[in-house]
């Protein structure tokens, strides 16, 4: 598999990669990532088609979805982590 382009868009980075006979594409925010596969055919040959394929409505969706990945992740964190830890305080160096 390699990467053969990007999509653009102001939050999300957006991967195109083509492996044999189908493309994927893979949607990334924060540590949650979605992937997309489609086949190849008369309809989708090249970065351009995949570009063209890719459209609001589609990126709108994924990004619902990431949201929703985001808040399950931070659940398991809660359930799972001491309450009382931050994350961004370090430790005291003596």
């Amino acid at each position: 598999m390699r990467i053969i382009g990007y999509i653009e868009h102001p939050i999300l980075k957006i991967s195109v990669f083509k492996m044999e006979h189908k493309f994927s594409v893979k949607f990334e925010s924060g540590f949650a990532e979605q992937t997309y596969k489609f086949r190849q055919d008369e309809h989708i040959q090249h970065l351009k088609d995949i570009q063209q394929l890719i459209d609001a409505p589609f990126i709108q969706k994924v990004e619902t979805i990431l949201e929703s990945m985001h808040e399950v992740q931070a659940a398991l964190l809660k359930r799972h982590l001491p309450q009382n830890v931050d994350n961004e305080s370090f430790e005291e160096i003596i």
